[in-house]
């Protein structure tokens, strides 16, 4: 009987065993089927993705294309970059000195600035700023643009005010105040008559104009001895001209981006410069750049359908801040849901459009730990994903490194296209500023556009592009602007 129990019990654990066996082969194999379809997805979207010399130089191509067709007398364009001829005035030469005023009108505020300049060979001192947020129902007004200049007088009075001292004395001569419009970002700032207005800023001189003189009545009822000559799109090329006569560029790269640069125009383009041919600065809006050439995949398609302004602005939704973890996000979300990548069910808040922002994307992609343990940390706090294998959190590194180095080399491409415009390749030292955030913060998203740079022109040509990195931004941008009117 003893033996029989022996007997019954050792073929109970065998198949016990057995069974067990089965379910970890099964588990196992199921886990592998997975992994295989996440790096199927992974790399279907790196080919899409993909980035190599020969597209680089058609986009580029492409690009100084745009340039020029936006450049040609309006009947005749064929550009799709809508290119404004944003500042008509002199152009910084350096030499300017003394202490200057600015305004920087963005999208839900605005910045008041100041600033010292005692020439090219010395840095910009004695730097202050302001915020000031923007009252909602002057936002929500359809005719806010008094009220809103009222406001940003008072608040020019009081920010003077704080600087008397150590200002000295200024001069009988009136002072200029630089103003510049930084556009928001379309899917950061709810739709308004002011919204509207500053998008029409960048392509009709009237609103500008109308916004200078309401500007002026304002200063001039406060009793503010400053006066606004013109108001223009934020143009960080003024900063990078007042160092180098070589500055001919200059890349905003935020959460948004743009970029303005130095052109000489003839005098039907010019309309009121007196020469035959006078040194303009131009703010491209080469968001708006689209080419058949662009690496774009579904999830740029779904992203672009999905945003506040579908069809428009593709470029910038590849390149900026904004959207780049957000590509990263829609990409995973695929995996969650087709081959489990996070477990049997989606997280839920990976489901929340934008909930990755570039900065976290930035953070998982640099994580140089053996483990992958920052990317842990941020799936953990932005999706709540409990826990992870290492061989997942690769995936994602994998993913950002993706997104990151399409972007930055289209940036590149984009640089290599404006210098080939302006006909300063292959004969000519061109400085090229970039300021913002992604640039600044972001190491590899950086390297990755400077290599590109350097990989399209080759040994021969890669010398005669220079990037310096700004780190005034857009409001360090009026000063320089008001220094370069004082004296036109």
């Amino acid at each position: 009987m003893k033996r029989e129990l022996v007997v019954v019990a050792a073929a109970t654990t065998a198949a016990a065993t057995v069974a067990g066996v089965a379910f970890l082969v099964r588990q196992w194999r199921r886990q592998s089927n997975q992994q295989l379809s996440a790096q199927r997805i992974l790399r279907e979207f790196a080919r899409w993705c993909a980035t190599p010399t020969s597209k680089l130089w058609q986009v580029a191509n492409e690009m100084a294309s745009d340039m020029e067709a936006e450049l040609t007398p309006p009947g005749d364009r064929g550009g799709n970059l809508g290119v404004p001829v944003s500042y008509l005035a002199g152009l910084p030469t350096g030499e300017e000195k003394g202490t200057f005023y600015g305004i920087n009108l963005r999208g839900t505020n605005f910045m008041i600035v100041r600033g010292k300049l005692e020439g090219r060979n010395e840095a910009l001192s004695d730097m202050s700023r302001q915020e000031i947020e923007i009252p909602l129902h002057i936002l929500s007004s359809d005719d806010s643009t008094k009220e809103l200049c009222d406001l940003m007088a008072v608040e020019v009075a009081k920010f003077v005010g704080l600087h008397v001292e150590s200002d000295g004395k200024v001069g009988e001569r009136e002072r200029i105040l630089g103003f510049t419009v930084s556009l928001p970002v379309d899917d950061l700032l709810p739709s308004s008559a002011l919204h509207s207005k500053w998008r029409r800023l960048s392509f009709n001189d009237a609103v500008g104009g109308e916004l200078a003189q309401e500007m002026n009545q304002a200063l001039k009822k406060h009793g503010i001895e400053m006066r606004v000559y013109a108001v223009v799109s934020s143009l960080l090329v003024l900063q990078g001209r007042y160092y180098n006569k070589e500055s001919v560029a200059a890349v905003s790269l935020g959460m948004g981006t743009d970029v303005a640069y130095i052109e000489s125009l003839p005098q039907q383009i010019v309309k009121e410069s007196s020469s035959e041919a006078a040194e303009t600065a131009i703010n491209m809006q080469w968001g708006n750049f689209f080419s058949s050439h662009l690496p774009l995949t579904e999830y740029d398609a779904s992203l672009d359908a999905e945003s506040a302004d579908p069809g428009c602005r593709i470029f910038e939704k590849l390149i900026s801040g904004m959207y780049l973890g957000e590509i990263v996000r829609r990409v995973l979300l695929r995996m969650a849901e087709e081959s489990a990548l996070f477990g049997d069910v989606v997280p839920p808040k990976l489901t929340i459009s934008y909930s990755l922002r570039s900065p976290d994307m930035a953070a998982m992609h640099q994580d140089t730990s053996q483990d992958y343990e920052i990317v842990q940390a941020k799936l953990k706090e932005i999706f709540d994903i409990e826990s992870s294998t290492t061989l997942v959190r690769e995936m994602v590194t994998e993913i950002c490194d993706v997104v990151a180095e399409r972007g930055a080399r289209l940036v590149g491409a984009g640089i290599v296209g404006i210098v080939k415009k302006m006909g300063r390749l292959a004969n000519r030292k061109s400085v090229i500023t970039i300021e913002g955030g992604l640039y600044e913060h972001y190491r590899i998203y950086r390297n990755y556009l400077h290599s590109t740079v350097w990989e399209m022109l080759g040994t021969d040509l890669c010398d005669n592009v220079i990037i310096n990195h700004s780190h005034g931004g857009s409001g360090a941008a009026s000063i320089f602007l008001a220094a370069s009117q004082t004296d036109h």
